[in-house]
């Protein structure tokens, strides 16, 4: 085999896993399974809301896009978990949007990255300490060698930091992956916030790289996430029960974003 012939070998094999999170990459190419996505309507344009609902005039700190929708709702458009959000920047932010009537949190698209922005997020929403979920880690080589599972908590933002207490919508589709699937897992079990649009991606298995005698890398999933309830989240997030929508093709094309105009509607009529 040439050493092209050879990785589609090995990333053929590594697809089975059917993991977002599983990479084989070499100077030449990295493969990754996309089906996790690809089978899926996208339920998101970045574009139509920019345009048809704050005409362009948003305002952006700290990786977030927010503003007020004509309804009076506050937005925030988040697409990574990769960009830093400071304390300062959510001051800010949620000062901006107090006065409106409930808030909505769009990650559609957002394909995660760090945890630790998931957790400066979720402290503005709680206000005790409260466990988020549990992990495990791998002990040995068996298909259930895992530990036990450990809690993970996360504290309520410092004393003098903006708290939000009004009711809550996350937006979220099949592009909500890895970091903000975890973003949507935990905020879907606080009081007062509901999870509109599709079945997130999943992704949640904490990934681990190695290097292999040939000089190329491999990534996998090495730990197990569970929801607050012990649920494991590595194949997705279910809306809040009578909140599954897709976005319509049609009504994009005359700028109308149905998911979002159904989140709308229920902070209107709660």
């Amino acid at each position: 085999m040439t050493r092209e012939e050879l990785f589609i070998v090995c990333a053929d094999m590594l697809d089975e896993l059917k993991d977002g999170h599983v990479n084989l990459s070499a100077p030449f190419n990295t493969s990754y399974y996309r089906k996790w996505w690809s089978d899926y309507p996208q339920n998101f344009s970045e574009r139509l809301i920019e345009e048809s609902y704050f005409n362009f005039n948003y305002r952006q700190t700290g990786g977030m896009k927010f503003g007020i929708l004509s309804e009076n709702i506050g937005y925030i458009y988040y697409s990574s978990f990769s960009n830093p959000v400071g304390e300062g920047n959510l001051d800010n932010v949620l000062y901006f949007l107090k006065n409106t009537q409930g808030l909505i949190i769009d990650v559609r698209d957002n394909g995660g990255g760090n945890l630790t922005n998931v957790e400066t997020l979720v402290s503005r929403f709680i206000t005790r300490p409260t466990v988020v979920g549990y992990i495990s880690h791998k002990t040995g080589p068996g298909h259930n060698d895992f530990s036990e599972p450990f809690e993970i908590e996360y504290k309520p933002a410092a004393e003098g930091r903006i708290r939000w207490g009004k009711p809550v919508i996350v937006l979220a589709n099949r592009s909500t992956f890895s970091a903000a699937n975890n973003f949507v897992s935990v905020m879907k079990l606080l009081p007062g916030v509901r999870v509109v649009g599709a079945t997130t991606g999943g992704g949640s298995g904490m990934p681990y790289s190695s290097e292999l005698p040939c000089g190329w890398s491999v990534r996998f999933s090495a730990c197990s996430m569970l929801d607050a309830e012990r649920r494991s989240t590595e194949y997705g997030v279910e809306p809040t029960e009578g909140c599954a929508v897709d976005m319509n093709p049609l009504e994009a094309l005359s700028g109308k974003d149905t998911i979002l105009e159904f989140a709308i509607a229920l902070l209107q009529n709660p």
